[in-house]
């Protein structure tokens, strides 16, 4: 069973993102505060839960929630501040969104960067651990599966829809076949031979 939050006196948010190790598309995090009287049964670390369970759970958190905020960071940026300053910005961007100011932030994994003057706790494998971090992360997931499912009826050959951008021998494939879009994470070792290779920037089909 998930605890609540850290600190039961505190008005916390957690936060969490998704698409961290991805080839495509951006880097998504979201930020959650629950009420006290928040419960369920079947939330907890997105990664843990079907696409179904995922879809179910976004709305009920989303209504039941104090406030959340949700927070894309594109490929353009992590390539040029990296994926782990793109994740951090990105969990920055969600809290700011908050309606009502955290009291204390909980952060999913063990790296992260002040937030003005609010203090945080990082928490590994927090996602499984605490209510408003798997909130979050259900809130981050839907939301970048949404944008891949998009952007996947503009380049169908990379099969988004299906792999999301993260690294799968299917999205390799078409890498090397069709070359990368405007969507890959051009600092990314998109292909492990790819010191080879002359990847060509394909337009819209």
């Amino acid at each position: 069973m998930l605890k609540l939050k850290i600190n039961k006196h505190l008005l916390e948010c957690g936060t969490d993102e998704a698409g961290r190790g991805c080839l495509a598309g951006p880097v998504t995090a979201a930020a959650v505060i629950l009420p006290n009287n928040f419960k369920n049964k079947i939330l907890t670390d997105s990664k843990q839960l079907s696409e179904k369970k995922r879809d179910l759970l976004k709305p009920i958190i989303e209504e039941q929630a104090i406030c959340f905020g949700v927070s894309h960071v594109m490929m353009e940026k992590i390539d040029k501040i990296n994926i782990l300053n793109a994740s951090i910005l990105a969990m920055h961007k969600s809290i700011e969104q908050l309606s009502t100011t955290p009291q204390l932030i909980a952060v999913d994994g063990n790296r992260f960067k002040p937030f003005k003057d609010i203090p945080f706790e990082t928490v590994i494998k927090g996602d499984g651990k605490y209510l408003h971090i798997a909130a979050a992360s259900i809130l981050a997931k839907t939301a970048r599966d949404e944008f891949m499912n998009k952007i996947h009826e503009e380049y169908p050959m990379y099969n988004w829809k299906q792999n999301k951008g993260y690294p799968t021998k299917e999205h390799r494939d078409a890498i090397r076949k069709h070359g990368i879009t405007k969507y890959h994470r051009k600092s990314f070792r998109l292909l492990p031979e790819q010191y080879k290779l002359d990847l060509k920037i394909v337009k819209n089909p």
